[in-house]
């Protein structure tokens, strides 16, 4: 079993097109949405759910009018600026603001505020036309996105060796933060999907040292390279420098658009199209580097 992590500095890449694109050419293969914070491989693929699972997020704190005395001990020990008065001069806690230390739950002296653990988060099982799936939905605001990232990774993995499934194909969230770092450890190889933009080669810049320090097999494409043909040229060169293989580049074309459109990946909409076929290729080339990376 080999895991493909699809990885972009930064969001509006085309990295979950391409993702699902991969997805319809990938045999035997399990799926994982690693992008909790905003996932959307499932506008395409579009799972049917057969398994759910709350995820407990981050605690909250909340104070309870009845006992509390208003000693204001709690405010004088809070970080994060959360505990306030409202106009009747109580206490409460703004739970936009809580960090969830719980350090005003120890502090208190009459014991009037408890923390419980967020439940706007949820995991899933399903079914795709391709084969399974896991991913999952954090509520607005909500934290502690890596821990989740790591659950919906290792059932992809659990359900992938239960099937005896060749691949795990994990679209990854974009940039550098704890969502990342958690969609990188363990996976087999990387493919970087790169914007020919300042922002996009700045970006990547970030992300390649993050991978390496994880010494992780990095492959990468350039997607709607014909949009700055100056700025996909010093993406060239830069990947150039850096021993980074470019498999395609890969023109902007709308047909890819039109495909989300109807639910579809780029490859079901126009399978003898010239994408289609760079889009195979891409496939060619991530399962034949394995071969050299093992």
């Amino acid at each position: 079993m080999k895991e493909i992590t699809i990885l972009s500095g930064k969001g509006g890449t085309g990295k979950t097109s391409i993702t699902a694109a991969l997805a319809s050419l990938a045999q035997n293969a399990v799926f994982c949405d690693s992008d909790v914070d905003a996932a959307d491989l499932h506008l395409i693929l579009q799972p049917q759910i057969e398994y759910q699972e709350v995820f407990e997020g981050a605690y909250i704190a909340k104070i309870h009018e009845e006992n509390c005395t208003n000693c204001g001990i709690c405010e004088e020990h809070c970080h994060f600026d959360a505990i306030h008065q409202d106009t009747r001069g109580q206490y409460f806690i703004n739970p936009f603001q809580c960090e969830g230390c719980r350090l005003c739950e120890r502090v208190c002296p009459t014991q009037t505020i408890t923390s419980t653990r967020s439940t706007h988060n949820f995991w899933y099982i399903s079914n795709t036309r391709f084969g399974k799936m896991v991913h999952a939905k954090m509520g607005a605001g909500e934290e502690n996105s890596g821990k989740l990232v790591t659950q919906v990774r290792n059932k992809a993995k659990e359900i992938a060796k239960a099937q005896k499934a060749d691949f795990i194909l994990n679209d990854g969230p974009p940039g550098i933060g704890c969502p990342v770092i958690s969609s990188l450890s363990g996976t087999q190889q990387v493919l970087l999907v790169i914007e020919p933009t300042k922002s996009g080669l700045h970006d990547i810049q970030r992300l390649i040292a993050l991978i390496r320090d994880f010494n992780i097999p990095m492959m990468s494409i350039i997607n709607k390279y014909d949009i700055n043909m100056d700025m996909s040229l010093k993406v060239e060169d830069y990947l150039n420098k850096e021993k980074i293989p470019l498999i395609e580049r890969i023109p902007f074309d709308t047909r890819f658009v039109k495909a989300m459109i109807e639910e579809k990946s780029v490859v079901e909409y126009d399978p003898n199209s010239e994408i289609s076929q760079k889009i195979k290729h891409i496939w060619e080339a991530l399962t034949e580097n394995f071969k050299k990376i093992q």
